[in-house]
């Protein structure tokens, strides 16, 4: 691990024991960037007060321990430490992170199994915008965990089961099998519901043959099941169409709807309730998990079974748990879903280690989505107030890729390849620059801009680094040559690369995808001002500085390549 911070941690930790004793080697020697030098420390300020000394003091003590130290530490104001390294060990830590073929990123030790719930769309309905940002969160969130060297178990805990397939079940009856699994292909799953919906309320007859249906489905009629099948089948086709052109590594191996769990939700009331977990409150089997109250300060009930012996999503949410800890084996558990569900996972979880079904060896997260909001700052909905359709939003961001993109004398096939990633690329990364747990406004002109914190910059940013590389006949993949740091426009980049591995392993640890955007826009933004100020492949340029900084080059590609890779997004050969 060649991250200066993480060094440098090391570093003023062992000063820290070496100056005060063993027993201050665990503090936490507080290292950021700065303007003043490449890093600093702030240790001296928290420490001094317990030690009794000064700030400035303390700060000396610990400059004086690191005298065989890689660079220079020097003490300023009340007790900074502002610390640069030396060029060479920069660009020697540069040079042996090109030749790493993870480009220094390690390996969670040991490796977890992580399973982790994302995307869930309602199987009685169409996929709509709201299932965008959990869907691609996650998706990344599982991409980098897997790229640590953990084993991921997605589940896509699809809506699949409930009292509305009584109504959806008979609709296909009513209009045949074909029809019916036509418009659901089609992705017209709203519409469906709702002619269904406007039956089930107009039409007594109707309505009566759909409850029926609920229980000959509830008791596993054979015909019932085929029907409900059918349905399924064209619904989930469709939604693979939507994965497939978001390029998401969700597959149909991974769905773990609703309905999995039917035969685990007696002997979790069950269980539940021979435990004194549960209790019966006004006629309901309830979890009261300690430390939820309602607003009138009466304990807050996670409903287990409803006083008419039908189930809900506690019942499933708490089978769920059991199954990913018992079943699955997980060391850690990420449900990527929206953020008006806390309260609901917060009582899950705490119903669950009450329960004993969620021991304290397990790390149960909730990854919380914020919303989507239009330009006028509500929530993104289509102008008849509709929910907008995500295929409907996904074609329009590959169409105004395409015009952005017309006048680049590309041929059309080649004209709709880059146009597709280009717009899948700006959705993607508009979505995951921002914190997963914050509202944002969707924006198509923001998001394919060509410039700022977008997509299509981080893009555009590869496609130009290769094309110096075809530009010279060169190949990235074989550029090897040792880094050396002449200029500052290489040294700041070369400084930022090697914090690359310790950003992935900290994305990861704190599921925040957000990070790993920034450090690659800032990456982009640093390789910017070397490729003006750091001439590659002009004239007059030695072969010996060329050579070095073709390898830089090659480094930063293989970075922004590999961080672009764990968001999802894709990354054309051209722009």
């Amino acid at each position: 691990m060649t991250d200066p911070q993480i060094v440098l941690a090391e570093r003023v930790q062992q000063a820290l024991a070496s100056a005060f004793g063993p027993e201050h080697a665990d503090a936490d020697p507080l290292i950021r960037p700065s303007q003043f030098a490449d890093f600093q420390a702030n240790v001296a300020m928290s420490l001094a007060k317990r030690l009794r000394r000064a700030p400035r003091e303390v700060a000396e003590a610990i400059a004086a321990q690191l005298q065989d130290f890689p660079g220079t530490v020097e003490v300023s104001g009340p007790g900074f430490l502002n610390i640069r390294l030396d060029d060479s060990w920069i660009a020697t830590g540069a040079s042996r992170m090109l030749q790493d073929p993870r480009s220094g990123v390690g390996t969670t030790t040991p490796p977890q199994r992580v399973v982790i719930d994302y995307s869930a769309p309602n199987a009685a309905k169409e996929m709509h915008v709201g299932h965008l940002r959990t869907t691609i969160v996650g998706d990344s969130l599982a991409r980098t965990l897997e790229h640590l060297g953990n084993t991921v178990i997605r589940q896509n805990h699809l809506g699949d089961w409930g009292t509305p397939f009584g109504m959806l079940i008979e609709h296909l009856l009513d209009i045949g099998e074909d029809a019916a699994v036509a418009q659901l292909e089609a992705g017209q799953g709203t519409e469906y519901y709702q002619a269904a919906r406007v039956k089930f309320d107009s039409d007594p007859d109707f309505k009566q043959r759909s409850r029926q249906r609920v229980t000959t489905l509830q008791s596993g009629d054979p015909e019932t099941m085929r029907l409900w099948h059918v349905f399924m089948d064209a619904t989930i086709r469709y939604f693979d169409k939507i994965y497939a052109m978001l390029g998401v590594t969700l597959t149909d191996a991974d769905i773990a709807g609703e309905s999995m769990y039917n035969h685990m939700l007696d002997k979790t009331c069950d269980d539940l309730q021979a435990m004194d977990v549960a209790v019966l409150s006004e006629g309901a089997l309830c979890v009261f998990p300690p430390g939820f109250t309602g607003s009138d300060d009466k304990p807050l009930p996670l409903i287990i079974r409803k006083t008419d012996g039908a189930y809900g999503y506690g019942t499933t949410d708490m089978a769920a748990v059991r199954h990913r800890v018992e079943d699955l084996k997980a060391d850690r558990i990420l449900y990527v879903v929206g953020a008006d569900q806390a309260l609901h996972f917060r009582m899950v979880f705490a119903a669950a280690r009450q329960a004993g079904w969620l021991p304290d060896s397990v790390s149960a997260e909730h990854i919380q989505i914020g919303m989507m909001l239009g330009k006028d700052g509500r929530r993104f909905k289509t102008r008849s107030g509709e929910s907008v359709k995500l295929m409907d939003l996904l074609t329009e961001a590959v169409d105004r890729a395409k015009t952005a993109i017309a006048d680049r004398g590309y041929d059309e096939a080649t004209r709709d390849e880059i146009a597709h990633d280009v717009g899948m690329g700006a959705v993607k990364y508009a979505d995951l620059s921002i914190s997963h747990d914050s509202e944002y406004i969707f924006d198509f002109d923001r998001m394919l801009g060509f410039s700022g914190n977008t997509g299509p910059y981080m893009q555009y940013a590869t496609a130009r680094i290769r094309s110096i590389f075809r530009k010279g006949g060169f190949d990235p993949e074989t550029a090897s040559s040792p880094i050396t740091l002449g200029e500052s426009a290489e040294r700041g980049l070369a400084l930022q690369l090697l914090g690359f591995g310790a950003l992935v392993e900290q994305v990861a640890a704190l599921a925040e995808p957000h990070r790993l955007c920034a450090y690659l826009f800032e990456t982009a933004s640093l390789f910017s001002t070397f490729y003006e100020e750091c001439p590659v492949l002009k004239e007059g340029v030695d072969p010996a500085t060329r050579d070095s900084r073709l390898a830089l080059c090659a480094l930063t590609l293989r970075v922004l390549e590999t961080g672009l890779e764990l968001l999802g997004v894709p990354v054309p050969d051209r722009m």
